[in-house]
């Protein structure tokens, strides 16, 4: 009988740790289940000022993600959407000072330039030590931070217009590997800065599209306004490309066979279908162009060379005597037969 309770008591006992076992695990997960994205702010790791933090007002738990306690009522970072403690998050969450190595706090503000961090007490200059929080700075390439004067003596470029430094940051141009300051390159002309326009050189010197015009330009022989770019020479005349075209359909003629008659330009078509004499052995148009260039004339006549030939045997009468009977040539022994 004794041995029977003892079993039922043992079994009891068991049960009872079982289930407290089971109670203190619930407890322990209930906190992951609750959540609280509309009463938090993202920690941000780009901050200029003071962190914000919100003070829960919540009635159930709400626990930090590391430490578990509960963080009703008190401040608190949201970390990649976890409540965090500000203790936490100075210990295990904060950035590090690129200075002073020591972590960046919660409360602390912090300045950030190319994933580096610095608290804003840390952010000054590698030589005079002068704060930088609120001044521009130069960035040097083995990562130290210097003011605009110190940085101006440890190796900047230099202007090529007034010889100064060109500080990190400023607006500066560049062409052909030299650098001025925006306001330093300027026409050669009218000593008027150039900016974002379009220029010409002459030299080592830069002149503003009307300057240059204006000073060197060419004036095309058609429109008589100056060329500025491109443009073609024809017979030492310039011309604009755009005003070098056929005199009948006004097709462009740069790059493209044409021929000139009488002040005028034509290309091969229209030269051939409005220009052009016939020739009065094969009626067809004297170009100058495929096969021969002489022609041969006589009277009020014209032939291309090969078919100045006499009409019965063929023979070229080019540079030679012949006999005209109608519209027809013969050489003189032919004639005889007629």
């Amino acid at each position: 009988m004794n041995e029977s309770l003892l079993r039922s008591l043992v079994q009891r006992r068991g049960q009872a740790e079982e289930g407290s076992a089971r109670l203190i695990l619930q407890t322990r997960r209930r906190p992951s289940l609750i959540t609280a994205a509309d009463s938090c702010v993202s920690h941000c790791s780009v901050l200029t000022g003071p962190r914000s933090y919100l003070s829960s007002t919540m009635t159930e738990r709400f626990d930090c993600f590391y430490c578990r306690d509960n963080l009703q009522g008190k401040k608190y970072v949201k970390k990649d959407d976890k409540p965090v403690c500000v203790r936490c998050f100075d210990k295990l969450c904060a950035n590090t000072c690129a200075e002073c190595r020591k972590p960046i706090g919660a409360d602390a503000k912090e300045l950030t330039h190319k994933n580096r961090h610095w608290h804003e007490g840390c952010f000054r200059c590698a030589k005079c030590y002068k704060p930088l929080a609120n001044e521009s700075f130069a960035a040097k390439d083995d990562g130290k931070i210097m003011c605009g004067k110190c940085g101006d003596r440890d190796g900047s470029s230099r202007c090529q217009g007034c010889y100064k430094a060109i500080t990190p940051g400023s607006k500066n141009v560049e062409y052909k590997q030299k650098i001025w300051h925006e306001e330093c390159f300027i026409c050669f002309e009218c000593k008027q800065p150039i900016r974002t326009q379009s220029f010409l050189t002459k030299g080592d010197d830069m002149y503003c599209t009307a300057c240059h015009e204006k000073k060197f330009a060419k004036n095309c022989v058609r429109c008589k306004e100056a060329i500025s770019s491109g443009g073609i020479t024809y017979q030492d005349q310039p011309w604009h490309s755009e005003c070098f075209v056929c005199n009948t359909c006004k097709k462009p003629l740069a790059g493209a066979r044409f021929t000139a008659h009488e002040d005028q330009f034509y290309c091969v078509n229209c030269y051939k279908a409005d220009v052009a004499k016939k020739c009065s052995g094969c009626q067809n148009p004297i170009t100058g162009f495929g096969r021969g260039t002489n022609v041969v004339n006589y009277e009020d006549k014209t032939w291309h060379e090969y078919c100045f030939n006499c009409k019965k045997c063929s023979l070229s009468m080019a540079h030679k005597r012949f006999v005209i009977n109608g519209n027809d040539i013969y050489c003189p022994d032919c004639a005889k037969k007629l």
